[in-house]
């Protein structure tokens, strides 16, 4: 029969005994506050200042429900062109015609 011990593993090491091999570690930790990120895709066309209005926006409205610090939350805007979207397996840019 084996010991507890040996059943629970190897010990891990604490984070003030990490070697600089693992600083990897200290910068996940201070990233780790990077949350939440949205990734927004839009079609594409609007300009920068309604951009900015918008990220300000969500920024302010994710602080005011989450409770986080602005510096927190990440927003990744991607522009798409209409001819790289379909609904209802139909394009954007034909709904024009």
């Amino acid at each position: 029969m084996a010991c507890a011990a040996a059943q629970a593993g190897p010990a891990r090491p604490q984070l003030s005994r990490l070697k600089p091999r693992h600083a990897h570690l200290n910068l996940i930790a201070q990233r780790s506050h990077a949350m939440p990120t949205f990734h927004i895709e839009l079609f594409e066309g609007r300009s920068l200042e309604q951009k900015r209005q918008f990220v300000e926006a969500i920024t302010q409205a994710t602080c005011d429900s989450l409770g986080v610090e602005p510096n927190s939350v990440e927003i990744i805007l991607t522009d798409v062109k209409r001819e790289n979207w379909a609904t209802g397996g139909r394009l954007w840019s034909d709904a024009d015609a």
